[in-house]
């Protein structure tokens, strides 16, 4: 007989006894299998896809219901557990089982990273919580969403609300606009009016890749989403792979304090487009992932619009640039974790060797660059390594794009020598804010710690800061003021990596929560977070277990009255 005829009850064992009515597991709800196939369409059914249809039905519904999921599992020809694991590694999806309580329509995440601490986002946090209707509106905390520089921030739906307060915010909800308000930025025809896209149609017509990775090694570019590494040499390294070779695009700029990416997004994303097809041509990629993470939803709505620009008008074909959306993780900035985000799968970083220039997205050969990266890139291929290798200064050569926040008066992007302390970027901040005395910063983000402000001649660049048990990262400094205190501080950063750590290794999933216990306590077990900080710099697969200890080691040793 027909295992699917519907009159049929199933068999238990050999017995023959009657028993279940159906398999074992969820059934499949016909409704919800309808409104996932009309919600994907003639979209592709792909694995790799699964976390971009996760977002179609996040956006639809408002959350992710079991009926859904299973609905989504039966359309992809994936296990439920397949798609629930997925789903459930990424704050952004909402996932509810039966008999639970969607969340209302309204969520108000509220940052709540070190720079929008500084500027009191607890106290927006409790006026929020107290203010609002729980059954209407749902308060979250989230981390940094790389708009500091007007802190706090929130986001209501897609819409961010810059300097929040709670009249602000309810002028918001008034207003039912939850969409995300996009910036005045200089589109393909504009930017092709000033020589755009000239240089990689030169390249193309003949040019020689060598001799484009010798300037950008010659004006001494390196890679600016953290790492450091020569930018011109990952060319050769992946150029020298059997094809088929990828390009993807590190758009995850999730670093608390960063934001230099989303700043030239927003104002001129075809410098890093160009940058990135210039990029793609040296290796020869058979197509470019751009991994842009969630919190930009103005980023992802211009590239799809200046992607879409570009197909029309021959400069691609259609498809080559694969827009990804990230899902609220910030492990996918380490560039592992992010290949596995791009193939639909759980931001865990993978082990290394091999490394992703060899085995990256599908198993091929990959280059990865960061957003930055990309569009100097652009800027140096148009303008010759003068751009970069003419301005020196303290020793240094070159130039770096600072997110600076906190307690300076006009909080930004700036664009200065690579050579600057932190005395020249808080004079180009406009100073001190109002009222605060320099007290510490924070050189690089969280996974760099704080340093005094007595260390103020230090130049903030590559190889410089390493000698003091620390480094400069993607460059976002964050100025603490008499008012702050540096023991806090540290808390709020080790706080961040406790949420955002993915759970593969003990050492920083259960590292990172002990200390953030420890810390809370009224004094410092300074000998037991000592060796807690060894043990997860040492044994920590990747570099957000390995840098986490950093905030401890240094208000340790440069805050020792404070702990």
């Amino acid at each position: 007989m027909a295992l699917d005829h519907k009159d049929v009850p199933w068999t238990s064992g050999r017995s023959g006894k009657k028993g279940r009515a159906h398999t074992k597991g969820r059934p499949l709800d016909e409704q919800a299998w309808t409104e996932v196939k009309d919600l994907l369409g003639d979209r592709p059914r792909r694995r790799d896809l699964l976390i971009e249809h996760l977002h179609l039905i996040q956006d639809r519904y408002g959350h992710l219901s079991a009926p859904h999921l299973r609905a989504l599992a039966e359309e992809m020809r994936l296990s439920m557990a397949e798609v629930w694991e997925v789903a459930s590694f990424y704050a952004h999806f909402d996932l509810v089982k039966e008999g639970e309580t969607p969340p209302p329509d309204l969520t108000i995440r509220v940052c709540d990273s070190l720079s929008c601490e500084l500027a009191g986002s607890e106290a927006l946090i409790a006026a929020l919580e107290s203010g609002m209707d729980p059954a209407k509106v749902r308060v979250l905390r989230a981390p940094c969403m790389g708009r500091c520089d007007t802190a706090p921030v929130v986001e209501l739906g897609h819409r961010h609300v810059d300097n929040a307060t709670p009249a602000l915010i309810e002028d918001v909800i008034a207003g039912g606009d939850f969409h995300p308000i996009m910036p005045e930025y200089e589109d393909l025809t504009a930017y092709q009016a000033r020589g755009g896209y000239d240089k990689l149609a030169q390249y193309r017509d003949g040019g020689d890749w060598e001799q484009v990775q010798d300037m950008l090694l010659s004006a001494g570019l390196r890679g600016l989403g953290g790492a450091g590494f020569p930018s011109g040499k990952k060319w050769g390294f992946v150029r020298a792979e059997a094809g088929p070779r990828y390009l993807a695009v590190n758009g995850d700029e999730g670093e608390p304090g960063t934001f230099k990416d989303r700043y030239h997004l927003e104002r001129e994303p075809h410098v890093f487009l160009e940058g990135m097809l210039i990029a793609a041509w040296a290796v020869e990629a058979d197509k470019c992932f751009i991994y842009m993470r969630d919190e930009y939803p103005a980023v992802l709505k211009l590239l799809r619009e200046e992607i879409a620009a570009l197909e029309e008008a021959g400069i691609v074909e259609a498809g080559y640039i694969d827009l990804r959306r990230g899902a609220g993780a910030y492990i996918c900035g380490e560039e592992s974790a992010m290949i596995e985000s791009i193939e639909g799968k759980r931001g865990i970083p993978r082990l290394r060797p091999p490394y992703v220039a060899q085995v990256g997205i599908f198993d091929r050969p990959t280059l990865v660059h960061n957003v930055e990266t990309l569009h100097w890139v652009a800027m140096i291929c148009r303008e010759g390594p003068e751009v970069m290798n003419a301005v020196v200064h303290n020793e240094r050569t070159g130039l770096r794009n600072y997110s600076v926040s906190g307690r300076v008066a006009n909080p930004g992007v700036y664009l200065l020598p690579a050579g600057s302390t932190i005395l020249d970027i808080i004079a180009a901040a406009g100073g001190m804010a109002d009222g605060h005395e320099f007290k510490a910063y924070q050189p690089g983000g969280p996974s760099s710690g704080l340093l005094p402000a007595h260390m103020n001649d230090v130049p903030l660049d590559f190889d410089t800061l390493q000698p003091h048990g620390t480094f400069i990262g993607s460059a976002a400094v964050v100025v603490l003021s008499d008012q702050d205190s540096a023991r806090d501080a540290a808390l709020n950063m080790l706080r961040f990596f406790e949420s955002e750590s993915c759970g593969q290794c003990t050492p920083c999933r259960v590292g990172c929560e002990k200390a953030v216990k420890l810390m809370q306590a009224d004094t410092w077990d300074r000998e037991l977070l000592t060796d807690l900080c060894e043990v997860m710099t040492d044994a920590s697969i990747c570099g957000l277990g390995q840098a986490a200890p950093n905030p401890i080691k240094l208000v340790m040793q440069h805050f020792s009255e404070e702990v």
